[in-house]
């Protein structure tokens, strides 16, 4: 039976566990420091179950010994954006709670396969692929699948289509210089440039850009949780189950589209052994240079965040 480890058990832990139960995907393990919360969560969705149907099992901790034996470690720990706030000002206060994390959940699960949802997304999976000393397959941003969600709700939107039909794919990093794919964003086979204007797709590309900014600026007290749990809940379903799916994530660049020592979102096939390989795609000149301009300014924060935590 597998198991998988969800390291905050706010809006967006809470979510990836309950799709994970309701999915008969695994077992789950919800930790949070905060006293009561992960054991309160957890109880009321094992008795959920009963209307559900899912007889996985749920439980809730304070402590790292109950994540023993993980598959998985996904964690979403830290404080959220709120509005007006940049990604990057999460910066200091994440990175320390995420090399915390990190630390207690590989004493216990030292074969596990991490997933890391916190912000800045591909600074954090850094540090904790640096922390855990894990190869690089087996520690994985979430991000790439988040944006390229976005997108094709947005294309599903303007076109009127079923979303079901509509495949697209962001890369870079999750943020204002993430790179949406306009030119294989399709609607079941169809480039989206059938269906809209430049103008329209344009638009659509800054809306997926600002994707999270809009709805921080829209609950005004909290940051999305629907779409990334189900993001991350997509990838855990991969791994265990060896699918092979081709999917955008942040994962360690090592020469791949000319980049090289960053995280960034790029086509990645994800099985049981986490990332099976990076797939390179022949990049237009406009987007070999967006994606480049995204590595850089990702290092820019690793570079903060190093300084930061030896300042700390």
């Amino acid at each position: 039976m597998s198991k998988v480890t969800v390291v905050g058990s706010g809006f967006v832990g809470a979510t990836v566990a309950q799709y994970l139960a309701d999915k008969d995907i695994s077992d789950v393990c919800l930790v949070d420091v905060v006293e009561g919360m992960p054991q309160g969560k957890s109880l009321d969705m094992m008795q959920a179950a009963a209307v559900h149907g899912f007889d996985r099992k749920m439980v809730g901790a304070n402590d790292y010994a109950a994540t023993k034996g993980s598959d998985i470690v996904v964690i979403t720990a830290g404080i959220a954006r709120k509005p007006g706030m940049s990604r990057d000002d999460l910066l200091k206060t994440n990175a320390n709670i995420v090399q915390q994390v990190a630390k207690e959940t590989i004493k216990y699960s030292p074969d596990a396969i991490f997933i890391v949802v916190t912000n800045p997304l591909d600074v954090m999976t850094y540090l904790t692929w640096k922390t855990t000393k894990l190869p690089a397959s087996r520690v994985i941003g979430m991000a790439g699948v988040l944006d390229s969600a976005r997108f094709q709700a947005f294309i599903a939107m303007e076109t009127g289509f079923s979303v079901q039909d509509v495949r697209a794919m962001v890369l870079g990093g999750h943020g204002d210089l993430m790179v949406p794919l306009t030119r294989c964003a399709t609607v079941n086979g169809i480039p989206i440039a059938n269906f809209l204007s430049q103008e329209k797709i344009d638009e659509m590309v800054k809306r997926t850009q600002n994707g999270g900014a809009e709805i921080v600026s829209l609950l005004k007290t909290g940051s999305a949780y629907y779409a990334p749990g189900s993001s991350v809940v997509q990838m855990v379903e991969a791994i265990l189950k060896d699918q092979n799916r081709l999917l955008p994530c942040a994962v360690l660049a090592d020469g791949e589209y000319g980049l090289k020592d960053v995280y960034i979102g790029l086509p990645t096939v994800l099985g049981r052994e986490g990332v099976k390989r990076i797939v390179e795609l022949k990049l237009e000149k406009e987007e070999a240079e967006s994606l480049k301009k995204s590595a850089d300014s990702i290092k820019e924060n690793i570079d903060l965040m190093n300084k930061l935590l030896v300042a700390v």
